[in-house]
């Protein structure tokens, strides 16, 4: 870590506990959210976020807690949109892209790998798009649980258990009927 270089600016860490999907590890920049990641533990996630972000960490829950009472409120299936800042400084461009484009996917609504593609300009990636989402460091927030094949099936999900998760986000929100 570059803890004595002045320059090089903490991420802020905290969690979010016993959601129905588990708990959940959080990190912020003082631009915005950076991460949302299943855990099984504080060392993983520390691990994790310093191998991605190459950053100092601080324990603030304070500088979380908006995050935490949305992810909150949006998993009891009481908030439709995000407010929370994101800092989106922290991801490559064509990763930037397909991700803004991700975020614009409204509540309840699904889109294909390639409908993002070529909402971005880059029609025939749709399997770049699908690496795009599938290392996705906010989940949740950035929903690429709305994202699915072009059969109109659920394609992979890393966050929680995997498909059964992606699933069980998509019937919160009304996209997946049972």
């Amino acid at each position: 870590m570059t803890k004595n270089n002045p320059e090089v600016l903490p991420l802020y860490t905290g969690q979010l506990k016993h959601t129905p999907l588990g708990d959940l590890w959080l990190a912020a920049s003082q631009l915005g959210l950076v991460a949302v990641v299943w855990a099984q533990n504080e060392f993983n996630f520390q691990e994790y976020l310093v191998k991605r972000f190459k950053r100092p960490l601080e324990k603030n829950a304070g500088r979380l807690a908006l995050t935490t009472e949305e992810l909150n409120e949006y998993l009891q299936g009481r908030l439709k949109f995000f407010s929370i800042p994101i800092d989106w400084s922290m991801l490559r461009p064509f990763q930037q892209a397909v991700l803004k484009a991700t975020f614009a996917i409204p509540y309840g609504e699904t889109r294909r790998y390639g409908e993002i593609a070529a909402e971005i300009d880059h029609p025939g990636a749709a399997r770049a798009v699908g690496r795009a989402e599938a290392t996705n460091p906010m989940p949740l927030v950035i929903p690429c649980h709305r994202v699915i094949g072009a059969d109109g099936k659920l394609r992979g999900y890393g966050g929680g258990e995997g498909l059964p998760t992606k699933e069980w986000l998509l019937k919160l929100e009304g996209a997946l009927m049972t």
